[in-house]
């Protein structure tokens, strides 16, 4: 997402895409339904992932790194 087409004012959006590009907007979380699907999708694509899926008591979860440095969870909440 785009903070510059978002529901922010136009400041605070300046001001949250500074924070990505500068690598100092992490962790941040990501949902999805089938973890291990998207994860190998994705990095089919060139996205960076420090840690591959693995169970975990809440679900599945990989993390992955964007090119400013910034880190996010990818998980898959049990149930879904």
């Amino acid at each position: 997402m785009d903070p510059l087409h978002s529901m922010l004012d136009e400041e605070t959006a300046q001001q949250v895409r500074a924070l990505v590009a500068k690598g100092a907007l992490s962790p941040g979380v990501m949902a999805t339904s089938d973890c291990k699907a998207d994860h190998d999708t994705l990095a089919e694509r060139g996205v960076e992932f420090t840690q591959r899926p693995a169970e975990r008591p809440y679900g599945v979860e990989a993390i992955m790194r964007d090119d400013s440095g910034n880190w996010f969870s990818f998980t898959q909440r049990k149930g879904w």
